[in-house]
Parts: structure tokens; sequence; C-alpha cells
């Protein structure tokens, strides 16, 4: 999984810019397939409320909030 073409989906999907699932692949170069497995990863893997507003024709937060990406130090031993 191409970690830039992820974080680019979420940008489109901040900026409720996606489209359909078709052209989002197009836009990222990528399967149609590719983007369901992204929509997956974000849903059941980050929690986040990602759903398609076919009204709109995009891709879209739910509810107001934001995606952490960072590592968390948890602690350390010393031999």
């Amino acid at each position: 999984m191409n970690i830039e073409k992820v974080k680019y989906f979420i940008h489109l999907i901040e900026k409720e810019r996606t489209g359909t699932p078709a052209e989002v692949a197009e836009k990222l170069k990528v399967s149609e397939r590719t983007i369901y497995s992204y929509v997956h990863l974000l849903k059941n893997e980050l929690n986040a409320p990602i759903e398609f507003n076919k009204y709109r024709k995009t891709y879209q937060f739910d509810r107001p909030g934001s995606l952490q990406w960072k590592w968390i130090k948890t602690g350390t031993t010393e031999n």
C-alpha cells in the first residue's frame, strides 16, 4: 500500500473533492478496487467516519475530527 497515495486520498476527502470511486482511482493512478481498500483501511483500521455522499459525488467525513499519524513512544528499558 502506497502511504503517499493514502495521504493524498485523505486530503481529497478533507476537501470533499474525491469524485466517484472511479474518478479518484484515476486521480491517484490506482485501481477502483484499491480505493475500496483505502476506504476499508480508513473505516476499519483507523476508525475514520468516512462515507460516500451520492449527491455531491465525493467521499467525506461525516463528523468533525482529524486523523493523527504519528509515533508515540510508550517507554524504554535500559540494560
